[in-house]
């Protein structure tokens, strides 16, 4: 695999978990990261951890004037950008279609797919001026299934895999690729402090335990490595499942 070196990274939800990974994953490949997380901290705590290699920024993926401030900060510090790692997400309740209040399906919709193309949108005009750049978004196995999530996650991960396919069509003879990585089971903290709907839980439950295998946030960040690299300058509109074989059976 190709490094990274002079390449910018920009990778939402950098604070924890998978997005952290993926961070600390393209610092070592040589790139320098934007690590944007909604906390803060979160965001300053992994640029640190990455010395001159990063810059930590705040911002909101879901309010349009919140990206326009970190793109405008990306480019202002490192001159253009030319991977975007689409990661921040928020899981919902796991209830059920008849069952999910319209502030959570507003909510998870509004950070999951469009916060996605807020942030794919704020970038693309940069990576159409340099003519090249690489885009990888975190759907997830509920992208490809109805049974893994609850209505609203699940509607919005299959709304990020229409969005990426969309993106890859119309960019592909502009140098631009976008690709999807679908984590299974994966050690993060997305799920902390979420009280789960019970009729919900009850009915995903058995789903859920069969991808009882799970996957490091670092198995994940490596697939994102891989896809944004020029290994993969073949491979676009690409959803590949990162799930240990769950989706498989």
């Amino acid at each position: 695999m190709s490094t990274f070196d002079n390449k910018v990274a920009l990778v939402t939800g950098a604070g924890s978990g998978i997005g952290q990974a993926m961070a600390v994953a393209f610092a070592k490949a040589g790139a320098r990261v934007v690590a944007c997380d909604i906390d803060s901290g979160s965001a300053e705590r992994t640029a640190a951890d990455l010395g001159d290699a990063a810059i930590g920024v705040a911002a909101d993926i879901s309010d349009e004037a919140s990206v326009a401030a970190l793109i405008e900060t990306a480019i202002s510090t490192y001159g253009h950008i030319d991977v975007l790692c689409n990661n921040a997400g928020i899981m919902d309740t796991m209830a059920l279609p008849a069952d999910i209040p319209l502030s959570l399906w507003e909510r998870v919709l509004s950070v999951n797919l469009t916060g996605t193309f807020l942030v794919t949108h704020a970038v693309l005009p940069y990576m159409l001026s340099q003519n090249s750049g690489a885009i990888v978004n975190t759907a997830s196995e509920a992208g490809i299934r109805g049974g893994t999530a609850g209505a609203a996650y699940t509607a919005s991960k299959h709304g990020v895999v229409g969005l990426t396919k969309s993106v890859a069509w119309a960019y592909a003879k502009s140098g631009i690729r976008c690709n999807a990585i679908l984590p299974g089971p994966t050690m993060t903290g997305i799920a902390t402090n979420t009280t789960f709907d019970p009729a919900g839980a009850a009915r995903l439950g058995p789903v859920l335990a069969l991808g009882e295998s799970m996957a490091k946030p670092e198995q994940m960040a490596d697939a994102a490595l891989f896809l944004a690299s020029d290994a993969a300058s073949f491979i676009n509109g690409a959803i590949v499942p990162v799930d240990g074989g769950w989706s498989a059976g």
